[in-house]
C-alpha cells in the first residue's frame, strides 16, 4: 500500500507546494489553520485540482498534470471523513452508510450495511435520521460511510473537531482501534499535537502549503528540525542561540548561557526546552541551574503553568523568559520551601542538556 503525493497550486499570496509518501500506518498531517491541510486532502479525493504534479495510489494514477490525468472522485476509491461529517440530513442512518454503494444487489447491500452498522456499535438506530443523533453518534455514522466503499486510503479531516473533551476522548480510542484493523492508507488531519501523537505513527508538518518536516512521529517531536516545527509541536520555550564555544552557549532571548555537549553542526539558529521537561535544581551551583523568579502563574485542572524571569522581576510584572508546567500537587509540595521575602517565589530552575532541543532555522 503506497500514496505519492507531489502536488501544486498557485493562490493569490498563497504558493502551496507539498510533496510526500504514505503507506499502511497512519500517517498525520499536522500544522495550524491554513497551512494547507484540508486542501491536501481535498486534492487526493478529487474535490480540487491542482494546477501541477501527480497523486499516485497504489500504481494507479489519480492526477497528473502533464498526462491530464484527473479521475473523478467516484473512481478514486477514496473515503473522506469531513469536519462536519456532511451526512444527507434526509437519509436514515442505513441510507446514508449505503448511499455510496451502487450497482449491487440489495441483499449485499443490506449486508454490507448491517456490517458496518454493527462495526461502529448503533444497531438498533438504522431508521434513525441525523438530528436524532448526538454528535459521536453521528461521527461514527460518517465513519462508516466513508469505510463502507471500502477504500484504497481514507481521509480524516479534523474528525474530532466539533466534540467534547470526554466524548472526543472515547471516540479517539475508537478510531485508533478501527485504523489499527484498516486495511489501506489512512491521512489524518489536525492542527492538535497531542491528538496527533496518539492516533499516527508518521507525521508531515505543513506550514503556509509547504512540508516543514517528514518522518516518524517520535523523531519528529525530539529533534523537530526548525523552530516552526518545534512550535507546532507544542514547544513553548524557543530563543536565538550564539555558540560561546564547544560547551556553551548563550540563549539571546532567556538572557542564559546554557552547558551542551559538543555540536557537528555549528550553524544551529535555535535552542529550546518543553515546558514539561525543565527540573528542579538540586543546588544553584550546579550545572545549568538558574535563579527563576516566577512572575505569573496559570492553573488548569490538574497543572500549574509557571512563568519564569531569569532577572529579578518588579512587582506585577508580565515580562517572562520561559514557562514551566508541573503538576499542581507536586507545586502544592514545595512552594512554600521557595517563598522569598513573602512577595516572589524564587526557583532553582535546571535546564538540562539532555533536554534541549536544537534547531537548524
Amino acid at each position: 500500500m503506497n500514496l505519492l503525493v507531489d502536488i501544486e497550486k498557485n493562490f493569490r499570496g498563497f504558493d502551496y507546494k507539498v510533496a510526500f509518501k504514505a503507506n499502511e500506518n497512519t500517517l498525520g498531517l499536522l500544522g495550524s489553520s491554513g497551512s494547507g491541510k484540508s486542501m491536501t486532502l481535498r486534492c487526493i479525493a478529487g474535490l480540487e485540482k491542482p494546477d501541477r504534479g501527480r497523486i499516485v495510489l497504489n500504481g494507479r494514477i489519480l492526477f497528473d498534470s502533464e498526462k491530464r490525468i484527473n479521475l473523478i472522485c467516484q473512481k478514486r476509491k477514496v473515503g473522506f471523513l469531513f469536519q462536519n461529517y456532511a451526512l444527507f440530513p434526509n437519509m436514515t442512518v442505513a441510507e446514508n452508510i449505503g448511499f455510496a454503494l451502487n450497482n449491487i444487489p440489495k441483499e449485499i447491500l443490506r449486508e454490507k450495511v448491517a456490517e458496518k452498522i454493527s462495526m461502529i456499535q448503533l444497531d438498533g438506530l438504522e431508521n434513525r435520521y441525523p438530528y436524532q443523533l448526538s454528535g459521536g453518534q453521528q461521527q461514527r455514522v460518517a465513519l462508516a460511510r466513508a469505510l463502507a466503499i471500502e477504500p484504497e486510503v481514507l481521509l480524516l479531516d479534523e474528525p474530532f473537531a466539533a466534540l467534547d473533551n470526554h466524548l472526543r476522548n472515547h471516540l479517539e480510542k475508537q478510531l485508533i482501534k478501527t485504523l489499527s484493523d484498516y486495511k489501506g492508507i489512512s491521512i489524518f488531519v489536525s492542527h492538535n499535537m497531542e491528538e496527533v501523537y496518539r492516533v499516527c505513527k508518521r507525521l508531515v508538518i505543513l506550514s503556509e502549503g509547504n512540508v516543514e518536516a517528514e518522518g516518524e512521529k517520535e523523531e519528529i517531536f525530539n529533534n523537530p528540525p526548525t523552530r516552526t516545527v518545534a512550535r507546532l509541536t507544542e514547544c513553548k520555550n524557543i530563543s536565538t542561540l550564539k555558540f560561546v564555544n564547544d560547551y556553551e552557549i548563550e540563549a539571546i532571548e532567556w538572557g542564559c548561557r546554557l552547558k551542551i555537549d559538543p555540536k557537528n553542526n555549528m550553524e544551529l539558529k535555535h535552542v529550546g526546552i518543553r515546558d514539561n521537561h525543565i527540573d528542579f535544581g538540586e543546588s544553584f551551583d550546579d550545572e545549568n541551574v538558574f535563579k527563576g523568579w516566577v512572575v505569573d502563574t496559570l492553573i488548569s485542572l490538574q497543572t500549574i503553568t509557571l512563568y519564569i524571569s531569569f532577572n529579578e522581576p518588579l512587582i506585577n510584572s508580565i515580562s517572562y523568559d520561559i514557562q514551566w508546567e508541573m503538576i499542581k500537587e507536586k507545586w502544592d509540595k514545595i512552594k512554600d520551601k521557595y517563598t522569598y521575602k513573602n512577595e516572589y517565589f524564587m526557583l532553582p530552575v535546571k535546564l538540562n542538556k539532555e533536554r534541549l532541543i536544537f534547531m537548524e532555522k
